[in-house]
């Protein structure tokens, strides 16, 4: 498989630490050639092993920009907080749809550059971010020590394999007046995880969100928290 990668490095001082964010584009091979651009914040101690957070954003963030990312989530959190990981942002061309196997990749190819903890790789995602969140766990629940989707859904052929994911320790988030994305996905999902008996899987939904409900839960530090507490477990049924 071959690669066609343009890095941009960016470095910048953020509240007197030296973090320094990667800017690049990745061209896979899986059916079809597929270019996905991406943006990487790094901690600012790299010697050591560090946790990384997968997020994936959502139609409103497609293009070419890869500024738009930071729009929302971990990367907006970052212009006045300090997150002691490196967070990895792909972006889905204005044309396209989210990729899993491309997004997949993507983390193996940072993680081969990078010095991070391979037992505490979380992945998240907003909207179509939250289903792209959703599918990546499912298709690759040993490299994952969390899963946080939020306004996202569940295609009916990953359902059936959502206990493959039973042991990820999950928090998931929606809004009860979502007129985007019914909020009866993330039910469907929870429900199903718990039959599966997953003992770590939270539902919260917010009765007065629409689908909305990622700002109040990237801009809190305490799902940073919560992520870069937990460390991968057997994931196997």
């Amino acid at each position: 498989m071959k690669y066609k990668i343009t890095l941009l490095v960016l470095f910048f001082s953020f509240l007197g630490f030296a973090q320094s964010e990667t800017t690049g584009k990745l061209k896979t091979v899986s059916i079809s050639n597929y270019e996905l651009g991406y943006i990487l914040h790094k901690p600012a101690d790299v010697k050591k092993k560090k946790p990384l957070i997968v997020f994936v954003s959502g139609d409103g963030e497609k293009g070419t920009d890869i500024q738009k990312v930071k729009v929302h989530g971990p990367f907006k959190y970052l212009k006045n907080h300090s997150l002691d990981a490196y967070i990895l942002a792909p972006q889905c061309k204005e044309d396209e749809d989210w990729d899993v196997e491309s997004i997949y990749q993507l983390i193996q190819k940072v993680q081969k550059e990078n010095n991070i903890d391979s037992e505490r790789i979380y992945v998240t995602g907003l909207s179509s971010g939250g289903w792209a969140a959703w599918n990546l766990a499912i298709s690759y629940p040993e490299i994952f020590a969390a899963v946080v989707p939020i306004s996202g859904y569940v295609d009916l052929i990953q359902m059936e394999e959502i206990c493959k994911i039973k042991n990820i320790p999950s928090k998931i988030y929606h809004g009860l007046l979502d007129d985007v994305v019914n909020v009866n996905y993330s039910i469907s999902a929870y429900k199903e995880l718990k039959k599966c008996n997953a003992q770590d899987v939270q539902l919260t939904i917010f009765d007065d969100a629409g689908h909305d409900s990622w700002t109040r839960v990237y801009d809190n530090p305490e799902i940073y928290n919560w992520m870069l507490q937990q460390k991968k477990t057997n994931t196997k049924n």
